[in-house]
């Protein structure tokens, strides 16, 4: 370079006037990724655009998410409101089908066949999850289908499956989810079958299931019995965890359907998002894995996920949908059909598809509106010639010419950049602890996804800041070369060990390759005295300030409000923290370089920024330890159930929640002030683990001390939400009931033996020279839903599946049933002591059984409390009626609580 240019390099501006010049790339490029990550279309009202052509209408959508969600309501399976849901959605589909016979009859040369089948079976499947092996079987429920072919063997041979779920879960009206995309599903059939030069090559085929959060049976029944399964090639899931946003694409697990997604007007999707999920650190699933399972397909699982603190919550209404959702998911699903019905001859069809599903091998993102894909072996060549242009780079840009002398000087620099990252983990991570174990405050920040760096932002800084204080020799130049360097040998390493995400590393690198190329093509770089101009700095830092803040708002938009149902004892705050530090290093990759710009041998600088940064990372502490984490619209999931024994004729009030915020302890103790019985007398005998029959043992005053219950598997109290019940913190609080009381669920009289909750065993056989007992155990259960037995035995052989545990062990099997269905049954062979032994009960099993009364559930059941239904409220309807409203007003309706009625019992046979 010019010796001018070198001396405009050493009259550099200073730390805070550098910041000032670099400010419109440091706030804009924000602010444009922000623009560019919440962007939504218009929402169209009209049914039909100016030239008379169809077209997706959100009014429409919107509106058969509000009859399922307001007009029919909670569509839990197994409910009233369940089959109401069901009926309407099935009047829905015959009239579709009406249409399209008549829009044929009106146009006999067009190809066009609509077919339509309501499905009702019953079975069972293995479901693991959550580190938990479960069960499940169900009987007589149902799915709604829905093909549309061009009517011929051929077209039907090959066919592209289109999911929603029609059904919500406990108690949640399920407005998002799922019941927009049972909208989206619906109209676009109609802009299908009323666009008239469509005419598919391949069969659609649209699948409203309804049984997904009973842990997909809906899907698994199709996939297992539907007669038209077997035709599926390639599956597109609609789903929704929020009610804000763009759909994401979250699963994607092929080339062909990754290519065929580039097509949507507006993608946004990536390969870490996919990442991300598959490693299972979201705890959640979707039907999408019946498929991959049962069918062998690939697909594209797609979901709304922004502000997902209403997530099977009460607020999932209608209202709390964002204008432009509906329209942008159902817009981009209507292109995907579009193309996979018909597609272009340069592109895959899904006939390709057919050797089932294989793990995929392709890297995807958006970026600035755009969709970009390429193979894994692409990548790895494209990475690993990056790797050798950033050392041909480095080498010409430093004081040595050769390979070798340049690298040399690369150790403590690289030392420096990875203890940057390490430090920015530990400041951060540092701050959580105090404000969890210290302040006790922890989730501060919860009501807000971004608030969290406002928090840990300038902790997060101010560990990389210290890390730096042993390297004031390491020079500008020499950090950027080494910031360079480690960003394209990760991104090479990442993408060598099949990491799809090493995509966010090599796009860094690049962008460090371009600025420190383009400067010192310019003159720019001085490399005796071994500095960048800042130009370096706004040309390099304009894709990884996009990208950092990009994953920044989705990555947060995810995992805050999910901090509030991963359980009481997980450290969220560490895991917020953690993000924020990632996303930040991510964002700011030359944040080394740029404190060595200004580095000293005295380290003065560094000094005043490190004191700078401690003040700024006190005020933010102070601040956020006098917040609430909860607010209306960002509540505390509270999980309450009204049980009773009928074994033991107790009744209790559980109560646990799914976070690790302050307060819970004194809200429970102030229901037991409110609700609980009098005082009770301590169980005399230390309580059978498998019973469910402990009470609490002490009292202060007239009320007895809520009991904290150890959480594990033979908690049989909880086993309605097992295996998620093991992530909860439950108390346990005794309740009065009148001794009149006659329970309608006990079969210890005889006018409740046809009614009541029965487990017996029929075709009992013992073979005592063989060792095993064969037994069918029946559930009776009238007016219960979501049952569940558990019990401990080693089983050789069962119906539920082909290869039961060869152990013994407690095994957990659930039910759901269609409503107004009340058996259900296991077969089962187990093995038994040899004759020898002196148990007289060997051979037996104690069975803990449980279930949730149909009409017992809040608010999905508010209309029988208000004298809308011919039933007469219950026990649990009565308690969480006042139980409700008391909640709402003591906590500012900061607590969301899930209120169930629970019969339980536990039965030796």
């Amino acid at each position: 370079m010019t010796s001018n240019a070198s001396r405009r390099l050493e009259r550099k501006p200073g730390f805070v006037f550098s910041l000032i010049l670099l400010s419109p790339i440091l706030i804009g490029v924000p602010l444009y990724s922000y623009q560019q990550h919440s962007y939504l279309p218009e929402p169209l009202h009209e049914l039909y655009n100016a030239e008379r052509k169809p077209q997706i209408s959100e009014t429409r959508i919107l509106e058969v998410s509000r009859i399922l969600s307001e007009d029919i309501g909670f569509r839990t399976p197994g409910t009233y409101e369940h089959a109401l849901g069901e009926d309407w959605l099935w009047d829905q589909v015959k009239n579709i089908k009406d249409e399209c016979e008549k829009i044929v009859e009106k146009s006999p040369h067009r190809h066009l066949e609509c077919e339509i089948w309501r499905q009702k079976g019953s079975g069972s499947h293995r479901f693991d999850m959550m580190g938990a092996r479960l069960y499940k079987s169900y009987v007589d429920l149902g799915n709604i289908v829905v093909r549309l072919s061009n009517g011929t063997d051929t077209g039907k041979e090959h066919s592209v499956l289109v999911n929603a779920h029609l059904d919500s879960t406990l108690p949640t009206p399920g407005a998002a989810d799922d019941a927009i995309c049972v909208g989206i599903m619906l109209e676009t059939i109609r802009v299908l079958i009323e666009s008239e030069d469509w005419q598919p090559k391949y069969a659609v085929v649209f699948l409203f299931n309804n049984a997904e959060e009973s842990l997909q049976d809906g899907s698994h029944l199709f996939s297992t019995q539907h007669e038209i399964a077997h035709t599926v090639r390639a599956v597109l899931n609609l789903e929704a965890a929020g009610t804000r946003g763009r759909e994401l694409l979250f699963q994607a697990t092929s080339k062909e359907m990754i290519e065929a997604y580039s097509h949507v007007p507006r993608p946004f999707g990536t390969v870490v998002a996919n990442d991300v999920f598959s490693s299972g650190i979201i705890l959640s699933d979707t039907d999408f894995r019946q498929f991959q399972q049962y069918l062998g397909v690939t697909g594209l699982d797609m979901a709304i996920v922004e502000n997902s603190y209403l997530y099977h919550m009460r607020k999932d209404v209608v209202d709390n949908i964002q204008p432009g959702v509906a329209q942008n998911f159902a817009e981009n699903t209507l292109a995907l059909i579009l193309h996979l019905s018909s597609p272009p001859p340069t592109s895959p069809s899904i006939a390709t598809l057919t050797g089932g599903f294989t793990k995929p091998a392709t890297v995807y993102f958006s970026l600035f509106g755009k969709f970009w894909m390429y193979s894994f072996s692409m990548a790895k060549i494209m990475y690993a010639v990056l790797l050798l242009d950033a050392v041909v780079l480095i080498t010409a840009t430093a004081r040595s010419h050769s390979i070798v002398g340049a690298l040399a000087t690369l150790g403590q620099p690289a030392l420096a950049v990875l203890l940057a990252f390490i430090g920015s983990l530990v400041g951060a991570n540092s701050v959580a602890l105090v404000m969890r174990y210290l302040l006790g405050k922890p989730l501060s920040w919860f009501s807000n996804e971004y608030l969290a760096m406002v928090l840990y932002g300038p902790p997060a800084i101010l560990g990389a800041l210290i890390s730096q204080y042993p390297f004031n020799q390491v020079t500008e130049l020499q950090a950027y070369h080494a910031t360079l360097l480690v960003q394209s040998f990760l991104a090479l390493v990442i993408q060598l060990l099949d990491v799809g995400s090493a995509a966010l590393f090599f796009l860094n690198a690049a962008s460090l390759w371009a600025g420190l190329a383009v400067t010192a093509i310019l003159g720019m770089i001085s490399v005796r005295n071994e500095r960048v101009s800042l130009l370096t700095y706004a040309v390099s830092s304009f894709i990884p300030l996009y990208l950092g803040s990009s994953s920044a708002y989705l990555t947060l938009e995810v995992f805050v409000p999910l901090t509030g149902r991963i359980g009481a004892d997980a450290p969220a705050d560490n895991l917020i923290a953690s993000i924020v530090s990632v996303v930040g290093m991510l964002g700011f990759p030359l944040f080394v370089p740029f404190v060595c710009r200004f580095q000293s041998s005295d380290n003065r600088m560094l000094g005043k920024l490190i004191v700078v940064m401690t003040l700024v990372t006190a005020v933010p502490i102070a601040v956020f330890s006098a917040r609430s984490p909860f607010d209306p619209m960002h509540q505390k999931r509270v999980y309450v159930l009204r049980t009773e024994n009928i074994t033991t004729g107790e009744h209790h009030l559980h109560l646990s929640t799914s976070d690790s915020a302050p307060g819970f302890e004194q809200f429970v103790y102030a229901v037991a002030k409110e609700f609980s019985a009098p005082p009770m007398t301590a169980p005399s005998e230390p309580a059978d683990t498998n019973s469910t029959s402990d009470i609490a043992s002490a009292t202060v005053g007239e009320i007895p001390i809520p009991e904290l219950i150890m959480m594990d598997r033979y908690n049989a109290d909880w086993d309605p939400m097992f295996p998620f019940s093991l992530f909860l913190k439950p108390y346990k609080i005794p309740l009065h009931v009148d001794t009149t009381y006659v329970s309608p669920w006990s079969t210890t009289l005889e006018e409740n033996r046809k009614y009541g909750f029965t487990i017996t065993a029929v075709d009992d056989v013992i073979d005592l020279e063989g060792g095993t007992r064969s037994l069918k155990l029946v559930i009776w259960h009238p007016g219960m839903i979501w049952t569940v037995i558990a019990f401990d035995a080693h089983v050789l052989k069962w119906n539920l599946d082909d290869e039961p545990p060869n152990e013994y062990t407690r095994h957990h099997v659930k039910e759901a049933s269609y409503y107004g269905s009340d058996t259900w049954s296991i077969e089962l062979v187990i093995k038994i002591p040899p004759p020898s032994s002196s148990d007289p009960e060997a051979g037996k099993i104690t069975v803990n059984f449980i279930g949730l009364e149909e009409e017992g559930m809040w608010p999905g059941k508010r209309a029988i409390i208000e004298g809308k239904s011919a039933s007469t409220p219950g026990l649990a309807l009565k308690l969480f009626s006042t139980l409700d409203a008391w909640i709402t007003k003591e906590t500012g309706d900061q607590v969301d609580a899930l209120l169930l009625g629970c019969v339980a019992g536990v039965q030796r046979i």
